[in-house]
């Protein structure tokens, strides 16, 4: 009697209903797509993410075909390796989160990657996490929650828009860049383990 009563004060309203114009259809699930972060013109556009399958969109989602050839590019030696929206980093970063490089449309998940590569008869076979490029987008995503700019030791620099701020941007990075280390060392580990490693490393197959 108790569940039913909740059930009725709360009840379960679908994904589906958040269809529409705003919310269009995410490329790997076809789940609606979800204001994320807001506009970053910066980045490219809005910034979206799916409630079902985790991808991040970053501007306008195309068409699944698309996102799978963001995807081959991440190939390498057969291993396709993803900065995982999924990733503790990317919670507790934000728009701060090191994942978020300009140029990048599509940020994965490894769910979100199996419902793509499963529109060509592909599995993911394994997932494996990489230490030192997760380990190093955690302590970035760190640095980027106590700076103006982002990503300043990393290539994909978004600097601040004002030189003071770029100054104190460098300061902060300098005086913050080992104990951020010391953090992240401990902290990526323990996102791994528990599967939510920032970068990853995934192998697919033909079914």
């Amino acid at each position: 009697m108790t569940t039913q009563r909740a059930t009725r004060r709360h009840p379960v309203v679908p994904l589906e209903a958040g269809a529409g114009p705003e919310n269009p259809p995410c490329p790997a699930c076809g789940e609606p797509l979800f204001g994320w972060l807001g506009s970053r013109p910066q980045l490219g556009g809005p910034a979206r993410r799916c409630e079902s399958c985790g991808l991040g969109v970053i501007g306008e989602p195309a068409a699944a075909e698309r996102a799978l050839e963001a995807l081959d590019r991440a190939e390498n030696e057969g291993a396709f390796r993803i900065a995982n929206r999924a990733a503790f980093s990317a919670w507790i970063g934000g728009a701060g989160w090191a994942g978020l490089e300009p140029g990048r449309h599509y940020l994965f998940t490894v769910e979100s990657v199996r419902r793509l590569v499963a529109n060509r008869d592909q599995v993911v076979a394994s997932v494996r996490w990489s230490p030192l490029r997760a380990i190093a987008t955690m302590w970035q995503t760190l640095l980027n929650s106590a700076t103006f700019g982002h990503d300043l030791v990393a290539g994909a620099a978004v600097p601040a828009s004002r030189r003071w701020q770029r100054r104190i941007d460098w300061l902060t990075t300098a005086v913050l860049a080992v104990p951020a280390l010391a953090i992240s060392l401990v902290l990526e580990p323990l996102a791994a383990a528990v599967g939510r490693g920032s970068v990853l490393s995934l192998r697919l197959q033909l079914l």
